[in-house]
């Protein structure tokens, strides 16, 4: 870290310039500023002011230091290529400007297009990373960390040769995504990372096959030491559980509406459950559609919206909703609002006619 102390520095400063931006700008920045895109690329969450100026950046730094941190750690990087470190350097104060710049553009009101923006950013960084993933020397830090690249310096070699040219060739397809539709934007591009992780593995799997079959290595030459075990065996426990828990809150939970006599229950998976008397609804409208919401507080995912949120319809309000269902069922509790619906308009409409009954007509 001492040897590289000016890069250090100078890739910490500009992690931060962004906070210089906007404290400058502070006074014409709006109070809550976008700072979270849906799979579908729209706005769909906010934080204050100072979050996204002051805290966001902030957070980027710390995990620079991490990284950097970790990097250092390794002894087998006290003599990895120049190129290779420099790229460590130089990735997250990328992402810090890259970040911000979108953030401040939104709060400014400029039209940007953030899929296209974000295909030619990680294109670049894909073909960048492709270019430099040959020169990698073998470590436990960087690069292609499989079982076999590790245990065998050929397999590592030969594996990040391969891996380099899977990595352009994903960047420049990533690039020409640009060209794509809104919606088939996210399908291609995680199918393009799936490429870019899966053939590399494949490849080097394959190798190790190769080499046993033709003796060049044996099983017991691919034995790795205890310490390297011990964190392969924890990474291919805890990838798949990270990966299948990811899943599982992305794409599962449901909002539930329970009916009592006097009150009305609304559960959901992932956030907190309410309770609401009939006697506190002072309204119940129905919504065909209000999708131009943004989140401040809450959980959302591609299957549902809680928390509270922010449209220009409804204002400031609390919801329980489905994001594949449009209509909303939209009612004033004690001067506030709470937005809830089905999994489809069918469903919202069945919620609204039960609540217009017990509420009696409210």
């Amino acid at each position: 870290m001492m040897k590289h102390k000016i890069k250090l520095i100078l890739s910490s400063i500009i992690i931060l310039l962004p906070v210089l931006f906007g404290l400058i700008c502070w006074d014409q920045l709006p109070e809550q500023m976008v700072t979270h895109w849906g799979v579908d690329l729209a706005p769909d969450a906010t934080s204050s002011a100072l979050m996204a100026v002051v805290f966001l950046p902030l957070m980027l730094l710390a995990l620079h230091l991490i990284c950097l941190g970790i990097t250092a750690w390794d002894n087998r990087n006290k003599g990895q290529d120049g190129k290779v470190m420099h790229l460590v350097f130089w990735i997250m104060p990328v992402i810090s400007l890259f970040t911000s710049a979108i953030t401040y553009a939104f709060a400014f009101g400029w039209e940007l297009n953030v899929a296209a923006v974000t295909a030619i950013l990680l294109g670049l960084l894909l073909i960048v990373t492709g270019n430099y993933l040959p020169k990698c020397r073998q470590n436990r830090t960087m690069g292609i960390k499989l079982s076999w690249t590790i245990a065998n310096e050929e397999n590592w070699n030969a594996t990040h040769r391969f891996g380099g040219k899977v990595f352009v060739g994903v960047g420049i397809a990533t690039l020409f995504t640009v060209f794509l539709p809104l919606a088939a934007f996210f399908p291609v591009f995680m199918a393009l990372i799936l490429i870019a992780v899966g053939l590399p593995t494949v490849y080097s799997y394959r190798f190790y096959k190769k080499q046993l079959a033709t003796g060049v290595c044996t099983k017991e030459d691919y034995k790795k030491a205890p310490s390297t075990k011990v964190g392969l065996i924890i990474t291919a426990v805890a990838v798949p559980l990270i990966l299948v828990a990811c899943l599982v809150i992305c794409f599962t939970g449901n909002v539930t509406v329970l009916y009592d006599t006097e009150s009305m229950t609304v559960r959901a998976d992932f956030y907190d459950d309410i309770s609401i008397s009939y006697d506190s609804i002072e309204s119940v409208r129905y919504v065909e559609s209000d999708t131009a919401a943004w989140r401040q507080y809450g959980f959302g995912s591609p299957r549902l919206d809680l928390g509270l949120y922010e449209s220009e319809a409804l204002g400031r309000h609390t919801r329980y909703t489905y994001h594949g269902c449009d209509a909303l069922v939209v009612l004033t509790v004690n001067g506030k609002l709470i937005a809830i619906n089905g999994k489809d308009a069918a469903a919202t409409k069945e919620i609204y006619q039960t609540l217009i009954e017990k509420t009696g007509g409210s």
